[in-house]
């Protein structure tokens, strides 16, 4: 082992847990909504920036909660074992925006279901929480960079276009991201489809980055952002190269995501997240029919449609 890895393994962050409390909840739109989390513990909260992933703790046990917290960064083997009435819903989100100096986060959560009555426990969370609200969260104890630390976004220095394409779910991940580039000579274009035309936010972006929002309203999942990719590719010069399609993967049964480091040879750079029957279409096509190196292309199924989130 090199030097450098053992240094990496030696700053390796733990995982752990962080009791807040909810300071604000802000609609955002039809389908989103903005909750503030703060709490003295929250200053040693590992925060990366870009698509920094941590997860929700919600329900459960009380007592199942607190032997969780107990176990710390060992916590998982003891979920596992946990029955299933009393383990508590651990979900995965990215931080939007941080105020280290504040201790705050704000976590932006899709009101999936909320509607019709088929919300899943986060989305039925995030509709009632109010000010004062405890809850704990799971994330890193130091700040770094790099997927130990939950972070995803990776492209290559010489990569001259970047793609970011995803549905709802993507959104706070991609606005984190776009808002955190700095202005250079790359093309940069996000694809981000929605459910309403009132879920597209005003972003503050740097030049040659642009956002384009794609409303579904009563289409089908993916209707719109499947052809979008296709034509902005095509835009952006990427033009057939076609090579072996990548293993086909069950998203029923198996979880859709890998990320590489970034292919340093790559001139183009695609993240895509959402529903992982709609990314892995996006997939194929970027892999198989284009040619894109496997390692310039981030891909992520956050959730299953059908699948209570």
């Amino acid at each position: 082992m090199t030097l450098t890895a053992q240094s990496q393994v030696a700053t390796a962050p733990e995982w752990q847990f962080f009791d807040v409390r909810v300071a604000a909840v802000r609609r955002l739109g039809p389908s989103f909504v903005r909750v503030t989390l703060t709490g003295p513990e929250l200053t040693g909260f590992g925060l990366a920036g870009d698509d920094q992933r941590f997860k929700l703790v919600l329900g459960g046990d009380a007592a199942a909660l607190r032997r969780l917290i107990a176990h710390g960064s060992a916590w998982y083997p003891e979920y596992c074992a946990m029955a299933e009435d009393e383990r508590p819903h651990i979900r995965t989100y990215t931080v939007r925006a941080a105020r280290p100096d504040l201790a705050e986060i704000d976590v932006d959560l899709v009101l999936h279901g909320v509607a019709d009555g088929h919300a899943g426990p986060a989305a039925r969370w995030a509709a009632t929480a109010v000010p004062g609200d405890r809850v704990v969260v799971l994330g890193p104890d130091r700040p770094g960079r790099g997927r130990m630390w939950g972070v995803e976004w990776s492209p290559p220095a010489r990569a001259r276009t970047l793609l970011l394409a995803g549905d709802e779910t993507a959104v706070p991940a991609v606005c984190a991201i776009l808002e955190s580039l700095a202005a250079g000579p790359r093309a940069v274009i996000a694809l981000l489809e929605v459910p309403e035309t009132g879920d597209a936010v005003d972003l503050v972006l740097p030049p040659g980055v642009s956002v384009r929002w794609l409303a579904r309203e009563d289409a089908a999942r993916g209707s719109l952002l499947v052809p979008a990719v296709r034509a902005t590719l095509s835009e952006l010069g990427v033009v057939a190269a076609p090579a072996a399609a990548p293993e086909d993967v069950d998203v029923d049964t198996e979880p859709l995501w890998e990320v590489s480091e970034g292919d340093a040879a790559a001139g183009c750079y695609a993240w895509l997240a959402g529903e992982a029957g709609v990314v892995k279409q996006l997939r194929r096509h970027l892999v198989g029919d284009l040619g894109v190196p496997r390692g310039a292309v981030a891909f992520m199924g956050y959730w299953r449609e059908g699948v209570a989130s």
